[in-house]
């Protein structure tokens, strides 16, 4: 399995959350919505010569105008479902925009042919 095949994975698991869901930026100004992006890799093992493991670590933003969105458990239940590691980072209210603005980080291992 790709690089790419286990981002696809993540994307689309985060995308049942909500369907404004965005990979790197949000081209609609609608809310709720989600950001998410692979941020780089991070703790990952080589073994002859090869990479036995990858941790990919990225972020997941939620915007909205609600307080106290359940948008933000879902958030939350799906990274635990998917066995992804996971820190609220901020939770800021952004004066120039009028919304709630929360950030996660999240790392996931893949070792082998591993999938989320």
């Amino acid at each position: 399995m790709t690089l790419q095949d286990k981002l696809q994975q993540l994307g689309e698991a985060f995308a049942t959350i909500t369907d404004n869901c965005f990979h790197y930026f949000r081209p609609v100004k609608t809310t709720p919505c989600l950001i998410w992006a692979e941020t780089g890799e991070d703790g990952s093992f080589n073994s002859d010569n090869r990479k036995s493991e990858q941790r990919i670590i990225g972020t997941v933003d939620l915007f909205t105008k609600t307080e106290f969105d359940s948008t933000a458990d879902s958030v939350q239940e799906t990274l635990d479902a998917l066995g992804v590691t996971w820190k609220l980072e901020s939770v800021q209210y952004e004066e120039d925009t009028n919304l709630i603005h929360m950030e996660w980080s999240w790392g996931v291992i893949f070792n082998g042919e591993d999938s989320v």
